[in-house]
């Protein structure tokens, strides 16, 4: 039974958000300012898993969190879709007008880039998290500073949305992953959905020879992600997001790409969150 969780990010995040709706408030959240802090919780058994942001529909893939859980061997055990609705907000009693400076986290800020072309006036500054910037605005009571954050963080740190839903396109999707140290416990007639890593030579047909199998096998590849080898240049490692009707399907496309791919491994094996 999962009673703890790790976050990116402060009460009031995304991250924050997701473990309400995944888990229930009763979970005990540990709050953590970078995804490596986050794995460090618990890998040292601060808590028994952890949430992270994987991908986002308009900004894409969180690269550097596939590495993450590829190098320290975590499992990918649930996943979340979380609609991403990003604020305006300040203290109370300011107009857009009156803001000259927005903090926020790079994603956030490039989400919403098209609706402060309108405004020449706000500087736009990143930061390390979205509701951290609106903890921070509201501890020290700053005036003419604008944070990007949920509606969350303006409840629960007194801000006002001075706009609503900024981001460029608006329906905004962000996957989030559950990971632990060890693999998924859930029953395999429960087990739909699968990631893995695997590499291949640097040859014309390699990957296409693999994804055959995978269609032979009756698998549906959802989402596949290279990621460059940096100890050995051009080289890839690629991340495959792989469905399926039944395990046994997955268990056979799994027997021949272990024979076929070199350093093949299972990420994590979850029940399909978009059923």
């Amino acid at each position: 039974m999962i009673t703890s969780v790790a976050i990116q990010g402060v009460k009031g995040s995304f991250h924050h958000i997701v473990s309400q709706q995944f888990f229930d408030e009763t979970v005990r959240v540990q709050e953590c300012l970078t995804f490596d802090g986050v794995v460090d919780s618990i890998l040292e058994r601060q808590t028994d898993a952890a949430i992270m942001a994987i991908e986002n529909s308009i900004a894409g893939s969180i690269i550097p969190n596939y590495a993450l859980i590829d190098s320290h061997n975590l499992h990918i055990v649930g996943e979340h879709y979380l609609d991403i609705q990003h604020h305006l907000m300040a203290l109370p009693n300011q107009t857009i007008s009156d803001i000259k400076e927005v903090y926020s986290h790079p994603m956030a800020l490039l989400q919403c880039k098209a609706f402060f072309k309108q405004y020449p006036h706000i500087k736009l500054i990143e930061d390390k998290d979205t509701a951290e910037v609106a903890q921070r605005i509201q501890k020290n009571q700053t005036k003419h500073i604008a944070a990007i954050a949920s509606r969350l963080a303006a409840q629960l740190f007194e801000l006002d949305i001075i706009s609503e839903s900024i981001q460029t396109i608006k329906h905004n999707e962000t996957r989030f992953v559950i990971v632990k140290t060890k693999n998924s416990e859930i029953s395999e007639d429960q087990i739909n959905k699968a990631s893995v890593k695997f590499e291949l030579d640097h040859k014309r047909g390699s990957l296409a020879t693999i994804l055959n199998v995978l269609s032979d096998c009756k698998l549906n590849l959802t989402k596949i992600q290279s990621l460059p080898k940096i100890e050995t240049p051009w080289k890839y490692a690629f991340f495959v997001d792989l469905t399926f009707e039944s395990y046994k399907d997955f268990e056979k496309a799994k027997s021949i790409m272990m024979i076929m791919a070199q350093d093949f491994k299972v990420l994590g094996e979850y029940k399909n969150a978009r059923q």
